[in-house]
Order: C-alpha cells, then sequence, then structure tokens
C-alpha cells in the first residue's frame, strides 16, 4: 500500500506502508504518463515538475508487480519565474533585493520559482500564502558577510508596554542574526524542489569565535510563530548554526527533505522544533555535525513565562547519519515534551541513538511522557539509548555543585521530571560504549523504561567512548544495560552480544523485571 503525504501545484510526496525502516524491502521505478520520473528503494518519494490541477495516475513498478495511485496535484493563482525580476543566478552578483521584491509582491496562491542556477543572497523574508519552488540545480547561497546581516531583537515593546517576541535560540530569548529564510507570524507557505538552500556556513566566519558575536548566530530557516508550513525535497546544507528551527510554530511537515553539514561543524544540528505542536518529519535524511534531531520546549525562564510544551510529533522513515545524537529529546524542555512518536527510523554512525538530555535547574514543568520509540536501526551507534538527567551543556552553572551533585536534592520548581518511555523493536549492530544508559535522579527518579525485543551486538573492534555527557563521565567500552534511579524496568526478549562485566547493571531503582534475556 501506498498513501500520498503532500499534493502541492508542481510536486508530490509519497510513503509506502510497510514496517521496513527507512528502506523499502524492494527496489521499484516510477512511471508517469509512461515515463521513468524516479527509481529507487527509500519508503518515501517524490515526483517534482508537475502541472498545476491536474490528475495524474502513477505505476509504481517493482520486479514482479506493479501498483497505480492515482492524485491531483493543487491549484494556484500563477507561478512567477525569478528570472523575471532581475535575477540573475550567477553566484557572484548578489540577488537579495529582487528575490525580497518577489517574495512581497507575488499573489497569494502564487509560486516563485527559481531555475537552474546560485543565487547569492543575504537574509530573505517570508510572507504567507506562497510556494517557493528550487528546481534542480538552483540554489539559494547565504553571504558570507556578516556585518551585512540585520540583527533581530529578541522582542519589542510597544507604547502600551506590550511585548511581541521575534527571536531567541538554545532555549533563551536573545537577538540573533536573521537567518537566511525567516518567518514571523506568516501562514502557509510551501518551500519545495530539488535544488539546494545553502547556509555557507563553511567559507564564512560563522564556524569560528561565534561565542563572542554580538548576536546568536542566524539559522537557514528559522520560523517564528508561524502555522502551516511544509518544506518538501529541498536540500538544506551548510546552516551558520541550526539548519532547520521552527520556534512556537504548529501544523510543520518536513518531508524527503535533506540536511548536510561537515561532521566536524559546530551546532549544526538538521532539525530543532522548539515549543512546536504537530510537526511531522517523514522521509528525511540528516548527516550533520551535531543533533540530527532535537526537540525543545525552552529553559526555564523562557517555559515559565509561555508555558507552550512540545506536542505531537511524529518522527518516520528517516536516516540519520554521523551527527552527535540522531533523535534527542533536550536538554531545553523547561516548558515539557509529550505525545512523540519515532518510529521506521536508520540511524548510522552517530553517537549516541535515541537520547533524552535534561538537568536540574529545567524546572517542574519540563515533564516528558508519552513517547515511544519503536521499529529502528541503529548501525555502530556507539550507545543506542541514553537517558541522562546530569547533563553538563553550556548553562552558566553547568558545572556547578547543583546540576552533579549524587545526594537527593530538594524537590523545587527547578527539579525536572521524566515519565514513561518504551524502547521497542531496535536492531542494534557494531555498539562500542553501552547498550543503553539510564540514569535518573535520586530525588527524582524516572517513573518508568521499557526495553522490548531489542539485539544489540557490540563491535569486534568497540573502543572507550562517554556514554552520556555528565560531569566526571567515564569512558565505557561493551557495557550492558546500565539503569540508576529509575523506578520501574521491564526488560522483555532483549539479547545482547559481546558485553563485558555485568549485563545488567541497576542501582537505587524499584521493580527491574527480565523476561527472555540473553547475554
Amino acid at each position: 500500500m501506498i498513501h500520498c503525504l503532500y499534493a502541492g501545484s508542481s510536486s508530490v510526496c509519497f510513503e509506502f506502508e510497510n514496517t521496513s525502516p527507512y528502506y523499502n524491502p524492494q527496489e521499484y521505478t516510477v512511471k508517469l504518463e509512461g515515463e521513468t520520473v524516479y527509481s529507487g528503494n527509500e519508503n518515501v518519494f517524490s515526483l517534482f515538475g508537475l502541472r498545476p490541477e491536474t490528475d495524474y495516475e502513477a505505476e509504481i513498478c517493482f520486479k514482479d508487480s506493479t501498483e497505480k495511485v492515482q492524485f491531483r496535484t493543487a491549484a494556484e493563482t500563477c507561478c512567477v519565474n525569478i528570472r523575471e525580476f532581475g535575477a540573475l543566478g550567477d553566484g557572484v552578483n548578489e540577488d537579495t533585493a529582487v528575490i525580497q521584491a518577489a517574495i512581497n509582491m507575488i499573489p497569494d496562491g502564487g509560486r516563485l520559482y527559481f531555475p537552474k542556477g546560485t543565487y547569492l543572497t543575504m537574509p530573505l523574508t517570508l510572507r504567507s500564502r506562497i510556494t517557493i519552488e528550487l528546481d534542480e540545480g538552483a540554489v539559494l547561497l547565504g553571504s558570507t558577510d556578516r556585518t551585512r546581516y540585520p540583527i533581530i531583537p529578541a522582542t519589542v515593546t510597544d507604547a502600551q508596554g506590550k511585548e511581541t517576541p521575534f527571536a531567541g535560540f538554545e532555549g533563551i530569548e536573545e537577538p540573533c542574526y536573521q537567518s537566511l529564510i525567516q518567518g514571523a507570524y506568516v501562514t502557509d507557505v510551501a518551500i519545495v524542489g530539488k535544488g539546494k538552500i545553502d547556509g555557507n556556513g563553511q567559507n564564512g566566519d560563522w564556524w569560528k569565535e561565534f561565542r563572542n558575536f554580538p548576536a546568536k548566530r542566524p539559522r537557514a530557516i528559522f520560523l517564528n510563530r508561524c502555522r502551516n508550513i511544509t518544506l518538501h525535497g529541498i536540500t538544506v546544507a551548510n546552516s551558520p548554526s541550526w539548519h532547520l528551527h521552527p520556534y512556537f510554530s504548529e501544523n510543520i511537515r518536513f518531508l524527503d527533505v535533506f540536511v548536510t553539514a561537515p561532521k566536524i561543524s559546530p551546532n549544526t544540528d538538521a532539525i530543532d522544533p522548539e515549543s512546536c505542536r504537530n510537526v511531522d518529519i517523514i522521509g528525511c535524511s540528516f548527516s550533520v555535525g551535531d543533533d540530527c534531531i532535537a526537540v525543545k520546549s525552552g529553559k526555564f525562564d523562557m517555559a515559565r513565562k509561555y508555558k507552550v510544551p512540545a506536542q505531537d510529533h511524529t518522527i518516520r522513515n528517516c536516516l540519520m547519519q554521523f551527527g552527535h545524537g540522531a533523535l534527542t529529546l533536550g536538554s531545553e524542555l523547561s516548558a515539557g515534551i509529550r505525545n512523540v512518536s519515532v518510529t521506521q527510523c536508520v540511524f548510522r554512525e552517530t553517537d549516541r541513538g535515541l537520547r533524552i538530555k535534561t538537568r536540574r535547574g529545567r524546572g517542574k514543568d519540563s515533564i516528558i511522557n508519552e513517547v515511544v520509540f519503536d521499529n529502528i536501526r541503529m548501525e555502530k551507534v556507539k550507545t543506542p539509548i541514553v537517558i541522562n538527567m546530569w547533563y553538563n551543556c553550556v548553562d552558566p552553572d553547568a558545572h556547578s555543585e547543583y546540576v552533579w551533585s549524587r545526594k537527593a536534592l530538594p524537590v523545587d520548581d527547578r527539579t525536572p521530571h521524566m515519565g514513561h518511555f518504551a524502547f521497542r523493536n531496535m536492531e542494534c549492530v557494531d555498539v562500542e560504549a553501552a547498550a543503553c544508559w539510564i540514569d535518573g535522579l535520586p530525588e527524582s527518579p524516572i517513573e518508568k523504561v521499557e526495553l522490548e525485543n531489542i539485539s544489540v551486538t557490540f563491535a569486534e573492534d568497540a573502543k572507550p567512548f562517554v556514554p552520556a555527557m555528565h560531569e566526571f563521565a567515564e569512558p565505557t567500552c561493551r557495557m550492558g544495560l546500565y539503569l540508576d534511579n529509575v523506578k520501574e524496568v521491564t526488560v522483555q526478549n532483549v539479547t545482547l552480544k559481546g558485553t563485558e562485566g555485568e549485563p545488567v547493571i541497576a542501582q537505587h531503582c524499584g521493580e527491574v523485571t527480565l523476561k527472555e534475556f540473553n547475554a
């Protein structure tokens, strides 16, 4: 079976319904109007260059069978070629003014089309009810001249004392350089196509001495309090910091999107939805210098001010490679995270797989609950599962005794809480540091952890590595299940191959149930 995830005026995205992580069990080709338009073996694929408001029938051809699917593209008011506004697209002369003019002037429901070319630009501002299409070979290239990037204030207070928020980074409202593409309070926008948005971070000074800048670095795309935004098919690369940052936004979809940056590039997370609701990340591929996906909800002061949790996120059929963590919750999660589903994904050569991190000081509202990880394959992931309530991040008090003390401290407004986590149906090969590292607070133990139908095989040449980032952390190698300060643990049908030492270390835990456990 196959279903349509998105049908725009010129592109469409499909997903196979199966249980195979990321890859389809069979290779296939797609024919449209008698011509082969796509070949692949992923569970999610896209078609581009379609006519608006048109009925199509696609044939998906396997070796021994053919499946047909019918769809209709959306209507649009117009399609405007950016060259008609005078854009040169030569990668040398700047095209900012004409691109921004076209964005401002295109009618509601219109599509702004970028043909092949490199469009050098300063930051651009989105407006509502438009589609931007980057055709194959089209590149929006960010300028490296940091002095010309506007600095956006964190908040602005008007004459009546009303505050309007505009910018934030890493869980704090603070001034930021304008992102290459920035949307503020916009609705119904799509950015589609086989082209690329390139932040050009490697050629400027964005990745150097950035802690001394007068404002926080820009993202490739920043969406502040936006609704109904779709990114489909595009590649986003080399952002100055996080690539895609939806912020207090709703109904955001990332479909068949590619995000890439060098492994050594600092803080270049792929997608960091912060205090957002209804986020779909489906069929995407990531290879970056930090976490591939990091779900967030702000640090203590911002969370107390707005009380907007991250909730209702679906992450499915994604490939995550080479980052620090494949899927991370936190560590800025002071408003809480709930109802997150991560299924049918492949993690490859990340430091950690499913990574959940918090610390004292995140607050009583930093409750993580209703989180399910299911049907995931991990290859050469050093530690597949990490829940760490001792994370020593870059906060001013990160290395204080308050954060690292192993004594049970008083429970107060700054004490975080971890609820129920289920890790199911996972195959992890060539693991190095530990099968899992789950470490709660003595005054606020993790409520419940379920490990079910999980196979972990350690690499023969495994090397020591720190499984979780906390003060005084020591590297481990081929460690089995480490459990500390968890009220209830259920381990069912779990196999560990190649462990060194005790396969299960459980301390300060409540009920620990082992069923069909092999090590």
